[in-house]
């Protein structure tokens, strides 16, 4: 499988991570002037105490049920595709894990090493796959699997870095292939790739995961993308005169056709945690 190239971003910045994950065309290398541009409508979207900086539909209540459900303490742990890194931050802070963080953006990370201040955080440039060498006790790929194609490739090299009994944590978009009608009318398509869970669950299991816990997110996610759409559209004005208007409309689209997706069941939104089998 080639590598991603995170050029477009999944849901509301993370390339997840949707990210991640929404699409639009906006890269990552002008994370600056997009950051700035979104930051009072993304953090208007939130409910109080919510909003930590996650480019995604996530609320902060749910990243931390994740990772303690993930066992993250003062464990080794891997984030995917970590952007600006404000989900790996918060837990960095609040756990004493040991955190690198592995996205392709370079800007990106520079912003995620400045907020990260005195917090042991690493992190590192690359395109995924392969990953970084190394064992991890914890992955984290948080929304931003919706961007690989192949999640094969993707989780065998996640079951690779694992150490034996550690975990992989993560969300997921459930469902269908998009149509080719869906396809047309969702800016950077070629990055949305949902999956169902009984696939989903087969690729686990060759790759020595079993699922261990899962929590679906569908109706609070859905609260978050229709707060989105409705908060961007408010500040469209601003956010163009910033990104650009063709950007802001697909922003704007994206977000329209996720809370659409998720309020009716197109997809489903979950958060799931699988286990490597440890060594006989």
């Amino acid at each position: 499988m080639p590598a991603v190239d995170p050029s477009y971003l999944a849901h509301d910045g993370t390339w997840q991570r949707w990210t991640r994950f929404d699409r639009r065309r906006v890269r990552q290398d002008q994370q600056s002037p997009f950051l700035a541009a979104l930051e009072r409508a993304r953090a208007a979207a939130y409910p109080p105490g919510e909003y930590v900086g996650q480019e995604s539909f996530m609320r902060a209540g749910e990243i931390r049920t994740l990772a303690h459900q993930a066992g993250i303490g003062r464990v080794s742990v891997l984030d995917l595709c970590c952007g600006m890194a404000g989900p790996g931050r918060m837990i960095t802070a609040e756990s004493g894990c040991r955190y690198l963080g592995v996205d392709h953006s370079a800007s990106a990370l520079a912003t995620a090493q400045e907020l990260a201040g005195n917090l042991p955080c690493r992190f590192e440039q690359a395109h995924l796959p392969p990953l970084p060498a190394g064992r991890f006790e914890v992955v984290l790929l948080l929304e931003t699997m919706l961007a690989f194609p192949d999640k094969e490739a993707l989780v065998g090299e996640v079951a690779r870095v694992l150490e034996p009994g550690g975990r992989f944590a993560f969300t997921v978009e459930e469902g269908r292939p998009l149509t080719q009608q869906e396809r047309a009318r969702m800016p950077a398509a070629d990055t949305v790739w949902p999956i169902e869970l009984a696939e989903l669950t087969g690729v686990l299991r060759e790759a020595g995961l079993t699922m261990i816990w899962q929590q679906e997110y569908s109706s609070s996610h859905h609260a978050i993308a229709t707060a989105l759409h409705r908060c961007y559209r408010a500040e469209s004005t601003q956010i163009a005169d910033q990104i650009g208007t063709r950007a802001t409309a697909d922003l704007i689209t994206a977000h329209r056709l996720w809370s659409h997706w998720l309020g009716s069941g197109r997809v489903r939104k979950f958060a799931m945690v699988a286990e490597k089998r440890c060594l006989s």
